[in-house]
This record gives C-alpha cells, structure tokens and sequence, in this order.
C-alpha cells in the first residue's frame, strides 16, 4: 500500500460527493471529480467554486480557499479516468447497494494495485460493499457526515480483509484536510446512523405516545442534551452526571417503561467496580485526579458560556420561533 496520499479521485459529484473534494482540495490536496457525465461533472466543479466563493466572502472558509480550490479541483470525463491513476478513490454515488457494487466494480478495475479504495455509504456494511471490488484489502469505509465542508468527524469501517496499513495513510489525509476520524467495526449503521437512528426512534415514539410535540421534543434536545454534545460524548457526560446516579435513573425508567430500559450491563460493572464518574476520580473516561476534574468543570462552563453567546449572536435556526425562525 502506498504510504502517503498525494492525489485523490472522488466518483459521485452531488451534494455529499462534492462536499468531499471540496473539503480536501481547499487544503491544497490535489482532487479530481467524476459524474454520471462530463456535463454533470463540470456543472458540480463550478457550483463547488461558486459555494467557496460565497463561504469565503462570509468568513466560512479561510482566506485563498477558492484559489486553493480552483487550483487543486479538476474534472475527468469519465470514472475510469478519474480512478485510474490516484492515490485513493473515494466512491460517493447512492445509498443503494447495487449501484455502488457497480460503481466500485469499474473503480477497482483501473485503480493502481497500490491504491487505496473507500466509500461513504452511511449504512452499509465492509463485507456487503467489498464482494464487488478487485483485492479487498484495500478496501474500507470512510464515511463523512452531512454538510461535508464543516462536520469534522469521519467514520473509518474496516472489514475482515481490509489491510490494517491503510488505517494510518486515510487517518493522515483526513487530518490534512482537517478532520478527525474514527475507528469502528463492520456493522450495519456503523456508530452514528445507530445512535442517530435510535434518538429518532425514541423521539417519535414519544410524539406518538402523545407525550410531546415534535417541536417540544427538538427544543428539548438542543437547549438540554444536545447542548453540550458539541464538547462531551455520552460517556463523558455520563461521568460528569455520576454514573451512580444513572444506574438509579435505569431502574426507574425501567420500572415505568420496561425492559428495553434495563440498567445496561457495562454500566452495572463500571459502578460495582467504583467507578462513579469524576465525583470519585474513576469512570468511562478513565481516572482523573481532583486537579483534573477542576479542569474539566472549569472548561465546561466556559464552553457552554461561549456556546451559548454565539447561538444569541447567530440567532435561532429557520427552525425555531423567534425573529429569524417561523
């Protein structure tokens, strides 16, 4: 496998696809875009320039990005020509698997021997995507989220073939593009379609129990929970929390609404182990000192201080009532 990403194709120029080569080129890493068409190809590099243009003059992107852009973005007339001498080929066409398996199908039969292949199926698992290309172990997921230019983190999906040497070379090149990237195993909806989903789930259910609305629900989830996800993942929180505390909190949501919401047995361990989050120093998150924990605290409230003063000087979304919403 080669050892550094230097050039990349990505097959599938629309919304996500696009995102993709314009996260990367911005940066300087040389990119070249496939469509359907050379028509459709061409008409996605010139909405990309235009969508730069206008992030740029809004301060969205840094300054020089759509120089960096037109310089480092180019078109190819057809997939094969796209994929046939990079470095890594990123395949970005429908969430359906038979067009995928057709596309990475005609992806891996031009590709060098030494490059690497991905695709950014959201759901799809490795060992279904990998029957359709040629030497699977070069072949893995990297699954970028929704807008492209400015969600950061990446899922990295590796299968049972998948050469773990290609691990290192995609994490490097999505650092250089400024991302942070994620290891996780081959399962359907990966990480966060399964959290994603199953918040979804949830969320309807209580709509459909009549217990609240859906725009109470979403006014719950930003302004409580979701308010501190930009900082803290769920194990985080649960240690701040006390997991002490969520272990009683299971036995009675599960007293009121079954066993689906069984104490789950990870944290029934952690709390017969001591591990009560940082009131005593053990948890998720691993030890910490009291010095440590007067960090976490201090740069907790700054953060949800900060958080909260940009969203009153961007205003609320077109989603929420007020001056700038419905």
């Amino acid at each position: 496998m080669i050892e550094k990403i230097e050039s990349v194709a990505v097959v599938g120029a629309g919304y996500m696809g696009g995102g993709i080569a314009q996260s990367l080129a911005i940066r300087g890493i040389d990119v070249v875009i496939a469509d359907v068409d050379a028509a459709a190809t061409r008409a996605a590099r010139e909405r990309l320039l235009r969508e730069s243009e206008e992030f740029e003059a809004k301060g969205m992107f840094a300054a020089g990005s759509t120089d960096a852009l037109e310089s480092s973005l180019t078109i190819a007339a057809s997939i094969e020509e796209a994929a046939e001498r990079v470095d890594f080929i990123e395949e970005a066409v429908f969430e359906v698997p038979g067009v995928k398996h057709e596309v990475l199908a005609r992806i891996s039969a031009v590709a060098r021997p030494d490059a690497i292949i991905g695709s950014n199926t959201s759901t799809i698992p490795v060992h279904v995507m990998e029957t359709a290309v040629t030497g699977p172990e070069r072949f893995l997921i990297v699954h970028w989220s929704n807008p492209a230019p400015f969600i950061p983190g990446v899922e990295l999906v590796t299968g049972a073939h998948t050469d773990r040497a290609v691990i290192p070379v995609v994490k490097d090149l999505l650092a250089r593009a400024g991302r942070e990237s994620a290891e996780v195993a081959d399962v359907p909806g990966f990480v966060l379609n399964r959290l994603q989903y199953i918040l979804l789930k949830e969320a309807l259910s209580i709509v459909d129990e009549g217990v609240a609305t859906p725009e109470d629900v979403d006014t719950i989830v930003r302004t409580t929970f979701g308010f501190r996800l930009p900082f803290f993942g769920p194990f985080a929180i649960a240690d701040m929390a006390g997991l002490d505390v969520y272990e009683k909190g299971f036995a009675i949501l599960e007293s009121g609404l079954g066993e689906r919401f069984a104490t789950p047995p990870l944290l029934t361990r952690t709390v017969e182990a001591g591990g009560h989050g940082t009131k005593n120093g053990r948890g998720f998150t691993g030890e910490h000192s009291p010095e440590e924990v007067a960090r976490i605290v201090e740069y907790r409230a700054e953060a949800y201080a900060r958080l909260q003063a940009l969203l009153a000087d961007l205003g609320p979304s077109p989603f929420t009532p007020g001056p700038r919403g419905r």
